[in-house]
């Protein structure tokens, strides 16, 4: 049985890309997988999101540490958990002080459990640059993976600089990468590494529930709501573009609109709840996605076009094109490998024009046969290949730039010491 230990997200918050692999690994695989519930990224502030999310945190290190995770839809599915590990961290990394904190809390706490189960040789995975100061501090840990989903230094709200310097850390530290996207595989190129491309994968027979007649006739979001219905999943952030969602609502005054997920942006959340027949759900349980797709006339991803969502890669889009509902986009790059299987606009306008035609049309048989591809991107696919690439013969780890400006935007570079 090998060892794996996963620094991401919280277990069962949101479904992640890491969160889809690792159900798959344990399930395919003979792992023993610890799974680290991070502080995640973003700075806390002085609102409610940081409260509420602050006092999560501190419950889970005082009152859940020691207690496996697990959402309804594992129970449901019963599938294998990973041990959920609770370390305190404090919240800040801009400063030597807070970074040596973190290393110190961190690797004690996991240490303790990794000798107390007896563990050798374990492989570690992150998804967060926050992490870079553990390599080296973990004996039991032989290998190291980053698995970049994202470009920490550019998403809305996160603080820029220190992310950006640590994961120009982390890269230099660790064996081996996997990156999400082209975009983001580039950018690690860029950085004198090599990476695993390995795009996100599909739960084809969990999405087969959207395509259903019986989920539309018992309708559970939509009962007595204006038709046609445009939806859109997510967290609710600055990469959202409110001007797109206006000039739907406008174009279409009898239509709703409904955005479902947590807000991380209360100032844009504000902005759309006060445009005309748009509704804000709130966080939805992933097992009732594809019930909210199956009630919707089209999916919607209304982003802004700039340097942070132009990295992204949206699970939901593989996602929208599973569910076999009409799928409307921002034009981006993650969007361009399924350009042919959902339609993609570069402005309100077109996004408004877009959304309302299929809505009357439908899904076209040439996007549908165009879905067909999604067969062989399933996680459990993606599984065996991350599986088979991280678990290879580690190399020696090749050099890169020791700078902290290396992983910056230009425009985050200072011009003096």
């Amino acid at each position: 049985m090998s060892s794996i230990l996963i620094f991401s997200d919280d277990w069962g918050r949101h479904p992640s890309s890491c969160q889809h692999l690792t159900r798959s690994l344990m399930l395919q695989g003979d792992h023993r997988v610890y799974w680290v519930n991070t502080i995640g990224t973003r700075p806390p502030g002085w609102n409610l999101l940081t409260l509420r999310r602050g006092f999560g945190k501190i419950r889970s290190w005082f009152w859940d540490r020691g207690k496996t995770d697990s959402s309804t839809e594992e129970v449901s599915r019963n599938e294998p958990t990973p041990k959920i590990l609770h370390p305190v961290m404090y919240p800040w990394f801009r400063h030597g002080f807070d970074r040596r904190l973190n290393r110190q809390l961190m690797s004690r706490a996991i240490n303790r459990v990794l000798e107390k189960a007896g563990e050798t040789d374990v492989t570690a995975i992150t998804t967060l640059p926050i992490v870079a100061d553990l390599p080296g501090e973990l004996p039991a840990v032989k290998r190291w993976v980053y698995y970049c989903v994202d470009d920490w230094s550019r998403w809305p709200g996160m603080d820029a600089r220190p992310l950006a310097e640590m994961e120009t850390e982390l890269i230099r530290k660790v064996d081996r990468i996997v990156t999400a996207g082209e975009n983001l595989h580039d950018r690690i190129q860029a950085l004198g590494r090599d990476s695993l491309l390995l795009t996100h994968g599909i739960d084809l027979d969990f999405w087969r529930g959207a395509q259903s007649g019986d989920a539309r006739k018992n309708p559970e979001f939509t009962r007595n709501l204006p038709r046609p219905v445009f939806t859109f999943w997510g967290l609710i952030d600055e990469r959202l573009e409110p001007e797109m969602v206006e000039r739907l609502a406008q174009d279409s005054p009898q239509s709703t609109i409904l955005l479902a997920g947590p807000v991380a942006a209360p100032e844009v959340a504000k902005r759309l709840e006060a445009i005309p027949n748009t509704r804000l759900l709130g966080m939805v349980p992933y097992e009732k996605l594809p019930q909210l797709a199956a009630e919707s006339d089209v999916l919607i991803m209304p982003y802004r076009k700039n340097e942070a969502t132009e990295q992204i890669q949206p699970l939901k889009m593989t996602e929208y094109l599973a569910s076999g509902r009409p799928a409307v986009v921002r034009a981006l790059r993650a969007s361009e490998p399924w350009s042919d299987a959902l339609d993609e606009a570069d402005s309100p306008e077109t996004f408004s024009r877009l959304a309302r035609f299929r809505a009357l049309s439908g899904l076209p048989s040439a996007q549908a046969d165009s879905r067909k591809r999604l067969e062989n991107e399933t996680w459990d696919e993606k599984a065996r290949q991350f599986e088979a690439y991280i678990m290879q013969e580690t190399p020696e780890t090749p050099e890169t730039p020791e700078t902290p400006e290396a992983g910056l935007p230009q425009n985050e570079i200072p011009t003096e010491k």
